[in-house]
């Protein structure tokens, strides 16, 4: 039977008044009746191309099958044997411009809601329906960094028979899923669910380890381990260089979003150093920047203004997040940028900022932009979230001279291989590609883990 429907079925939405007052989730997961009438809406494509805008390969007209038949265990195991994350790739993974972006239905309305189906599934599973896989090898692999692509690595090898180590810089693991994420989007038991279920597959998860500081790559050698994969992620900031960014009250994203994410400053039970905004200013047009926009005006700000270089169509925040930011009061400036924060005593007091326009299409399709002559403005803030972009943190870079490393820091592999210029060290995600999708991070990590197997398999026959 097929669902004839051209919409995709609804979710329930937190109400914008509590939004603003609560880091709770703000989508819910489909009903049951809901998730049966969106998976009868697939049409099970003899040569699906959903999968192949998948860039983990999930097999997804399948395990929609079987939510259409109820078997939603059924459904978990096939998402799983692409997908290590599902409860969070649900949530979080640019649906509309990769999967569904392919999905046929689209073409006569909207397409099969799979990233909604696919955490339906996740919300819908237990820890106790799965087992441990049984080791194949004796062999132990070093995972550097808990992020999705060290996450991911490490699950697929226990799966290939490895025992698979995680060493965690901070002291709570996942990564930028963890720090950078807020909870409205990414609830911490999502996380620590899938956390836990990648510890019951035998992965072991080491914090307050930054390789580089407390072991370097040698060391790790030297304790037995056969490999190592670095998924250290891209987490130094970007700046703008312009005046006034050392003034009390500029903060990175990273920065914000940690003290909130990690340090609890949105909860007043806990001594966390955080400057409540009362007029917050975010600068970006991203995913991060939608996220610190709605986290300063649940911390209680007045007012919450987004400024971007670009027009609004060309902000790379999907359009549910820029949507919901809307609803919750945060206003927007476009085709602007800062060019000077000013400040009295230290402390911020004002933005200055100037019009851009566009000019000469470069290589990448996006136009030059240029200031507009005369066009500065002043507007009087006491908070700016600078979210631009990251880089990869250049820790390696002092302590790893076998490595190769570009400019910026991130680490030279061999793209087909994930190898680096030391053998048996890997590197993806991030680290590598610099900041991206939580999907191409996991895609790295599994395409790292099975190159690894295939050089030891080699290495243990010669």
């Amino acid at each position: 039977m097929i669902n004839k429907s051209k919409l995709k079925q609804p979710i329930d939405i937190l109400n914008i008044k509590k939004r603003k007052t609560s880091f709770e989730e703000v989508e819910k997961s489909l009903s049951d009746e809901n998730a049966l009438n969106e998976s009868l809406r697939c049409l099970k494509c003899k040569n699906p191309p959903c999968v192949l805008g998948c860039p983990v390969g999930i097999k997804i007209p399948e395990f929609i099958d079987c939510i259409s038949k109820g078997i939603i265990s059924d459904a978990y195991q096939i998402i799983s044997k692409d997908s290590f994350l599902p409860s969070i790739c649900g949530r979080v993974c640019p649906q509309e411009t990769q999967c569904e972006a392919k999905c046929v239905r689209g073409k006569a309305g909207q397409p099969v809601a799979i990233g909604r189906l696919e955490r339906y599934v996740a919300d819908k599973i237990k820890l106790e329906h799965f087992k441990s896989p049984k080791k194949g090898s004796n062999l132990k692999i070093a995972i550097v960094g808990s992020g999705p692509s060290g996450l991911t690595c490490a699950a697929q090898l226990c799966n290939l028979g490895y025992q698979a180590d995680i060493f965690e810089a901070l002291h709570i693991p996942g990564g930028v899923l963890t720090y950078g994420i807020p909870a409205f989007r990414l609830p911490r038991d999502v996380i620590n669910f899938e956390i836990e279920n990648l510890n019951r597959l035998g992965v072991k998860i080491y914090t307050n380890m930054v390789i580089g500081k407390t072991l370097t790559i040698d060391n790790l050698f030297e304790m037995g381990y056969s490999a190592v994969y670095i998924s250290t992620g891209a987490g130094l900031p970007k700046l703008m260089g312009i005046p006034g960014e050392g003034l009390g009250g500029v903060y990175s994203s990273n920065e914000f979003l940690t003290r909130i994410n990690l340090m609890h400053a949105n909860k007043s039970d806990y001594d966390t150093p955080i400057k409540i905004p009362k007029r917050a200013l975010v600068v970006g047009g991203g995913n991060v920047a939608m996220d610190v926009a709605r986290s300063a005006v649940r911390l209680g700000a007045d007012k919450v203004t987004v400024i971007y270089r670009r027009e609004e169509a060309k902000m790379p925040a999907r359009r549910d997040e820029i949507l919901h930011a809307k609803e919750e009061g945060v206003e927007f400036i476009f085709s602007s940028t800062p060019i000077e924060f000013i400040g009295n005593s230290g402390k911020l007091e004002k933005v200055k900022y100037v019009n851009m326009k566009p000019t000469s299409e470069e290589s990448s399709g996006k136009s030059h932009l240029v200031p507009v002559s005369g066009s500065e403005k002043e507007m009087e803030i006491d908070t700016a979230i600078i979210s631009i972009g990251n880089s990869a943190n250049k820790i390696l870079v002092e302590s790893e001279k076998s490595l190769e490393f570009r400019p910026d820091g991130r680490i030279v592999t061999d793209e087909a291989t994930a190898r680096t210029s030391r053998k048996y060290v890997y590197a993806g995600g991030d680290a590598v590609s610099g900041a991206a999708t939580v999907i191409l991070a996991m895609q790295a990590g599994k395409q790292a883990a099975y190159q690894i197997h295939k050089d030891l398999s080699i290495k243990s026959q010669t």
